[in-house]
């Protein structure tokens, strides 16, 4: 196959998503933002952002929410041509609402969603890529998007595949995801897991319990919150990097930031540590936000020059 068409090709479920202004709740807002969320889509907006060639595969409804989250891929520099758009189901999206203490909760409209009827077809819509990423969440929404989602991983690829874990309880309800997810991750390249993630769904306490349960992988980035992040390396090494101290205004999306600082620095061809570093500056400028993608298009180019 010749050279790819893109530096970074992923797949899952974007959705709407509806938010009062900071300070303001759900319950007494007059009013709400729209925006564009869904793991996949922020990492394809985020490293597009940071420069690299992009697309963002899934489905959508033939709606105005479609409407507009292809409209702000678009803008953030991602190849939508690939998309299905779905005229028999909706568009997904949902709610979010932060309390006085800053904990966020989020309120998911998703059940029989476009996206939730995509299937291992889908693949064949996929272009040249240098690297493929997928999530959990994706795996999650129906078992047609699982078996998507297995296929994905244990197929014949042209490139590097990652996967990050991101369990989400909620949509995992009357199954155990515990080893689905182990499968899942067994088979990619490069996995993405939380230490908080990986105790609740394997009950595995250390970086060493981790590895023994995903050997396959060349390499498990294990993310421990404000503490820092763990590559597990093919040859039996780590290496660790701290995060940088942040003053925290909202956590969600830092993790989709994070895999897409490191993602694009690995297809820059920077060193373990500088992927690392890549993620923590991204996942920073999420942090600081209650903007599932954090950082205008100037500092997110400023961060990558500065840390990459």
């Amino acid at each position: 196959m010749g050279e790819p068409a893109y530096d970074l090709v992923t797949i899952g479920e974007a959705m709407a998503v509806l938010a009062p202004a900071r300070g303001a709740r759900l319950a007494t807002a007059d009013a709400l933002t729209l925006g564009t969320a869904g793991a996949e889509a922020n990492v394809a907006r985020t490293v597009a952002r940071m420069g690299g060639r992009v697309a963002w595969v899934g489905a959508l409804g033939a709606d105005p929410l479609g409407d507009r989250i292809v409209a702000d891929l678009e803008a953030s520099g991602v190849d939508v041509s690939h998309v299905i758009r779905d005229d028999s189901a909706p568009t997904g999206l949902y709610l979010k609402d932060t309390d006085e203490t800053r904990s966020t909760s989020m309120y998911y409209y998703r059940k029989n969603s476009a996206a939730s009827k995509m299937d291992a077809g889908l693949l064949s819509r996929l272009p040249a890529r240098a690297v493929l990423h997928l999530s959990g969440i994706t795996a999650a929404l129906s078992q047609t998007c699982l078996e998507l989602t297995r296929a994905a991983l244990l197929g014949t690829h042209d490139g590097l595949v990652s996967f990050d874990v991101n369990h989400r309880p909620a949509l995992w309800t009357g199954r155990d995801a515990a080893p689905v997810l182990a499968e899942l991750a067994n088979a990619a390249d490069l996995v993405f897991v939380g230490l908080d993630e990986a105790r609740a769904l394997w009950n595995t306490d250390t970086l060493e319990s981790i590895r023994a349960l995903l050997p396959g992988p060349a390499t498990v980035v294990v993310k421990d919150g404000e503490i820092g992040a763990t590559a597990l390396l093919a040859d039996g090494e780590s290496l660790f990097e701290p995060a940088p101290l942040i003053d925290v205004i909202e956590p969600v999306g830092a993790g989709d930031a994070f895999a897409a600082g490191y993602l694009h620095a690995l297809i820059q061809g920077r060193s373990e540590r500088e992927r690392l570093q890549a993620g923590h500056a991204a996942a920073g400028r999420a942090l600081v936000t209650t903007d599932d993608v954090g950082g205008e298009l100037g500092e997110l180019l400023s961060g990558s020059d500065r840390l990459l």
